[in-house]
């Protein structure tokens, strides 16, 4: 099974709204990157997606880094803080996949639903 897993910083109480954008912004990224076998076989199949949220850019940057060692397509998002984070560039998600279920549970399995 392929999938897409998009991660979302909670600890930042961004708007609903402002999630969605960096959501998207996560995933348009990492579907730029993925390997064309993939990506047909996840539009082939639903084209899964699941949201998590961590509670720290720490954690955030930590899981893109495994992703990127793991040669997994994926997509970190840095805001450029204009309408919020008082200007302040600021990491808000990262997006894992499309790829094999099984590599991205490896990195994300312990990382709770949004």
């Amino acid at each position: 099974m392929i999938k897409q897993v998009i991660i979302l910083r909670n600890d930042l109480n961004m708007r609903k709204g402002k999630m969605i954008v960096q959501g998207c912004h996560a995933c348009l990224g990492a579907l730029c990157l993925a390997w064309p076998k993939d990506l047909a076989d996840w539009e082939k199949t639903g084209t899964r997606k699941i949201a998590l949220y961590v509670k720290s850019e720490e954690e955030l940057v930590r899981i893109y880094e495994i992703a990127q060692v793991a040669l997994i397509p994926s997509y970190l998002v840095t805001d450029s803080g204009l309408t919020e984070f008082n200007g302040v560039p600021t990491k808000t998600a990262v997006a894992i996949g499309p790829a094999d279920a099984e590599m991205i549970d490896k990195i994300t399995g312990n990382v709770p639903l949004l």
